[in-house]
């Protein structure tokens, strides 16, 4: 089962008994702004849950499993989730 943001959406709605219309704009608003702020490499701190943050990878060398095929993996940004502690407790 998948938390999903219609889940989330209909979650919200319930609790705070806003209709669905202005819950999906809350959702997609703070999905939204964690997304420019990762783009602008920024870290984003949610606290009780964790942090998210962009880190560069290098260009390395890589290989095709199914055929063996050496290339070169280029270089990139990546978003890294580092749970916090209340989360890490609570699993």
């Amino acid at each position: 089962m998948s938390l999903t943001k219609a889940k989330l959406v209909d979650y919200l709605s319930e609790k705070v008994g806003l209709p669905k219309k202005d819950c999906f704009l809350i959702v997609e608003s703070f999905f939204g702004e964690i997304c420019s702020a990762l783009e602008r490499g920024e870290e984003v701190k949610l606290p009780g849950l964790g942090n998210f943050l962009v880190t560069h990878k290098k260009s390395r060398p890589g290989r095709n499993p199914r055929t063996g095929e050496e290339h070169v993996i280029s270089e990139r940004n990546v978003v890294s989730f580092k749970a916090g502690r209340k989360l890490r407790k609570s699993l």
